[in-house]
């Protein structure tokens, strides 16, 4: 290849990445979710956490689960000392055997620390389930016992799993007319006020993850914009209110933002019109808010711009979920679109899987519940891969955005390396595949480049990929095809097939 035409790639690559310090633009962290495996297969985990090991997953998200764990009951059981790990009625079995598992593979562990609680906990009387209006400061012994417990292995918290979904009750509802009342936002702004400090008390310098939020108003419940806004005690103009629930206001501490953006069947380089809602295409939206939150000090915020840490994602597949799956053609391309949108969005710090693997499906009605359980695995249930695990392994996309430097080629291979690439373009009169560029991939094993606009820019692409050292065999990718130049259309983004 020309020395000129060596320079011209990796000055792109050069302009393409982002500055060291930056979370994303190739230093996002990859994360995996798979609770039924880990904690309640303990024959296939094994397996599954050292394959996520060889696809160089960073990062594993385990819940402890306070009713898992706590002991249960309508009464808090005599002498139970809740902030003390070591209080026998605690059963912690599953969850040491789950955090000792990824350690040994070299991974680190996101502990989201969640309810619902033992019945026990619920403040409301009668007692209800340990959801309902649960006891701050059982929560956070519960949260300061779990952190002393894990100290040496978990640095990342994350406080309770979809609170706009899971609190109750989510709102109040009174007088003639019947006016209502968000409930939930504040129910959860006690527990993080609570759950944080006892944490930080436990397992200093730990970062704390507040939101874990669903990303859609559903089911009565709110969604993450409304939920953020009414947690933090501001209207729809962040005015401040200052009476009922909001009396006495004080902020929540945090060091990022967890969220959960499902896209369901929202491809995620598109936008959800409902302003209440933040799937992949809306995190614009829902980082507006939470900045202007910390601005206002509304969140107390543990620096300008907090991270954004996506720690669930996923899309079921239908097979088998065939109410709101896509086919696994369509789930594969949804992630590889995922991966180079996390790798653009310098706010971007962490992309989670959810799952590794469907779970059964659950047939106990019509509708959604005719598909109950969760089925976005990149293998099905019984254990057979789809086409998602190598876009997993090996995402790459095309981007048409009328730039002078013409389409962009972005790929990444999985584990985060360096390895040597070629990229090649089918010729379209003998069929054969010819390199275009031959480059080595940033350490985390990310590349790009700009095609230009010349006469041999469209096309069909892949890339060939194996370590730079030569030891391992070479790998194809998927292929994607690029168009002829695009008038001022809207930027087009093309995954492989």
């Amino acid at each position: 290849m020309p020395v000129l035409v060596v320079v011209i790639l990796l000055a792109a690559l050069a302009a393409l990445a982002a500055p060291a310090s930056a979370p994303a633009s190739g230093r996002v962290e990859i994360g995996m979710e798979d609770e039924r495996l880990l904690l309640s297969d303990p024959w296939q985990a094994p397996a599954a956490v050292a394959a996520w090991r060889e696809l160089g997953v960073d990062v594993v998200r385990l819940h402890a689960g306070w009713a898992r764990i706590a002991p249960a009951g309508r009464r808090r059981p005599r002498g139970f000392r809740g902030r003390d790990h070591r209080d026998r009625r605690y059963q912690w079995g599953a969850l040491d055997r789950a955090i000792g598992l990824v350690r040994a593979n070299g991974m680190r562990v996101m502990l989201t620390v969640t309810g619902p609680g033992p019945t026990w906990t619920s403040r409301q009387r009668p007692k209800k389930r340990g959801a309902y209006k649960p006891d701050p400061r059982a929560f956070a012994a519960f949260a300061h016992a779990a952190a002393v417990r894990y100290g040496d292995d978990v640095d990342r918290y994350l406080i309770w799993n979809e609170p706009n979904l899971t609190l109750a009750p989510r709102r109040e509802c009174s007088g003639s007319p019947r006016r209502c009342v968000p409930v939930a936002p504040h129910l959860y702004r006690e527990l993080v006020r609570a759950a944080g400090p006892a944490i930080e008390a436990a397992d200093p310098g730990a970062e704390i993850v507040i939101g874990e939020l669903a990303p859609l108003r559903l089911a009565g419940a709110l969604g993450p914009i409304s939920f953020l806004r009414e947690m933090a005690c501001v209207t729809a103009r962040h005015e401040p209110i200052r009476g009922g629930r909001c009396r006495g206001f004080r902020p929540v501490k945090a060091d990022a933002i967890g969220h959960h953006p499902h896209g369901r069947r929202r491809a995620p380089d598109r936008s959800n019109p409902a302003p209440d809602s933040a799937q992949v295409g809306d995190l614009s939206r829902l980082l507006t808010v939470v900045d202007r939150l910390t601005r206002e000090g509304r969140i107390r915020a543990s620096r300008a711009r907090l991270p954004l840490r996506l720690t669930e994602l996923g899309y079921q597949t239908s097979p088998p979920d065939r109410f709101i799956g896509v086919s696994p053609a369509r789930q594969a391309r949804y992630l590889e679109k995922v991966a180079y949108l996390a790798w653009r969005n310098p706010r971007v710090a962490t992309v989670t899987q959810y799952q590794w693997a469907d779970e059964r499906v659950r047939r106990s009605g019509t509708g959604s519940k005719a598909f109950a359980g969760w089925q976005s695995g990149l293998h099905f249930f019984n254990g057979r891969p789809k086409p998602a695990l190598a876009a997993f392994a090996r995402p790459f996309v095309a981007l048409e955005d009328g730039s002078r430097a013409g389409p962009l080629l972005w790929g990444q291979v999985r584990p985060g390396t360096s390895h040597a690439i070629v990229v090649e373009r089918r010729d379209p009169t003998s069929g054969q595949w010819r390199a275009r560029a031959t480059f080595t991939t940033d350490p985390r094993g990310v590349w790009a480049m700009r095609l230009g606009t010349g006469a041999d820019a469209p096309g069909r692409y892949r890339f060939t990929s194996r370590d730079s050292d030569g030891t391992t065999p070479e790998v194809v990718s998927g292929t994607v095809t690029v168009g002829r130049p695009r008038a001022a259309k809207a930027p087009r983004l093309i995954a492989a097939r």
